[in-house]
């Protein structure tokens, strides 16, 4: 997930990168050209070479390999809604058309693939549907560049037309659980009508830099410096897309994704496969919903949803430490509050299984309710 706090580990990732890189062309060429004739200036070149194309390698193969590791899967199952912006949504469906619509936004960063396990272990109850946030995956980005959360809120209200009258469940995860507070403000007359239940996962109701790790020094910095690195990445994009892959050949995304998803728990594939998620979106998009994200705040929305709401999150979360779901499942009427742990950011992946589980419980406890109120 590409959160501010992981903006700055992706930031010195790519650093690190560069020196790594320049650091071993630079002690070659001094060697090469007998300014530095000590044999181990070339065993420390190429050691450093090897390290910038080939560092990852190590780092996976120390981790444990799952069973069932995610992949990139898809449906054939597809329709895309063209928005009134110019971007073109991509919507996925599983399960069958006739159960109870499930409806899971993805976090900043990655695309619906995020959800591999969510998608096998929910779609014999429900009729689960996914979709890729304009910019990212396979839906188009707007014309107008608006990565607002107000945007995607919007769109998944265009997501919401497609399931008809039949009441539906909201999942978001990180950014996605801010896009459906966003949601809550803009459409509360849609809450009670065609919504049953919210389940906010790893999300947080303000702005996220209060609710990460070492908040008070990334608001000290939100305005000399971390938003004047978010515009330059902007206008660095492709130079910033090459350093994304190369801070991943060397390792240094692996770790990053480690330390700000997961709490070491994962298996190869788990850590593999969201560090790769995570990098095949253009830098500059990623910017502009960091900035979108900076001028977030649902506090006051949060007292008045009216329906349902699970908030679930990781113990170890360290993106959105769980502080922020502390004070949602409080001020939200009717929310609880499930922590798993171990877990971090990643839990909907890293607990897979006690995920599914809680979300299926949580979803067929509000259809009950929604039914019995009907009669």
């Amino acid at each position: 997930m590409f959160m501010p706090f992981d903006f700055l580990l992706r930031s010195f990732a790519g650093l690190l990168s560069v020196a790594l890189l320049g650091g071993s062309g630079y002690i070659l060429r001094q060697w090469y050209e007998g300014e530095w004739q000590d044999d181990r200036w070339l065993y420390l070149g190429i050691g450093l070479l090897l390290w910038s194309f080939l560092g990852f390698l190590p780092i996976l193969l120390l981790r444990r390999p799952g069973r069932d590791e995610p992949k990139p899967h898809r449906s054939q199952r597809i329709q895309r809604l063209v928005r009134p912006d110019g971007s073109e949504i991509q919507v996925e469906f599983y399960g069958d058309d006739n159960a109870p619509p499930l409806i899971l936004t993805h976090g900043w960063g990655p695309d619906s693939t995020v959800w591999y396990y969510a998608k096998k272990q929910l779609a014999q109850q429900f009729r689960v549907i996914v979709w890729d946030l304009p910019g990212l995956g396979r839906s188009k980005k707007p014309k107008n560049r608006d990565y607002s959360l107000e945007k995607y809120a919007h769109d998944l209200n265009a997501v919401l037309g497609i399931v008809g009258d039949q009441p539906a469940i909201l999942l978001g995860h990180s950014m996605g659980a801010m896009i459906l507070l966003t949601f809550c403000r803009l459409f509360p007359e849609q809450l009670e009508q065609r919504v049953s239940g919210l389940i906010l996962v790893n999300g947080t109701y303000t702005n996220p830099l209060r609710t990460t790790i070492l908040s008070k020094l990334l608001l000290a910095l939100q305005k000399p410096l971390l938003e004047p690195l978010l515009y330059l990445a902007i206008v660095l994009s492709p130079l910033l897309h090459l350093t994304s892959w190369l801070s991943y050949l060397n390792g240094s995304t692996l770790l990053t994704t480690e330390i700000s998803g997961f709490t070491g728990r994962e298996t190869r594939g788990q850590l593999n496969f969201s560090s790769l998620i995570g990098i095949k979106a253009p830098p500059g998009i990623l910017a502009r919903g960091v900035l979108a994200m900076l001028r977030f705040d649902e506090t006051a929305t949060l007292p008045r949803i009216s329906v349902p709401a699970l908030v679930v999150v990781g113990r170890s979360d360290i993106a959105t430490r769980p502080i922020a779901s502390d004070r949602m499942s409080r001020d939200i009427p009717q929310a609880q509050l499930k922590v798993l742990s171990p877990g971090g950011h990643m839990v909907l992946m890293e607990k897979n299984p006690q995920f599914a589980e809680i979300v299926q419980t949580f979803s067929q406890s509000c259809l009950s309710s929604r039914r019995r109120s009907e009669f």
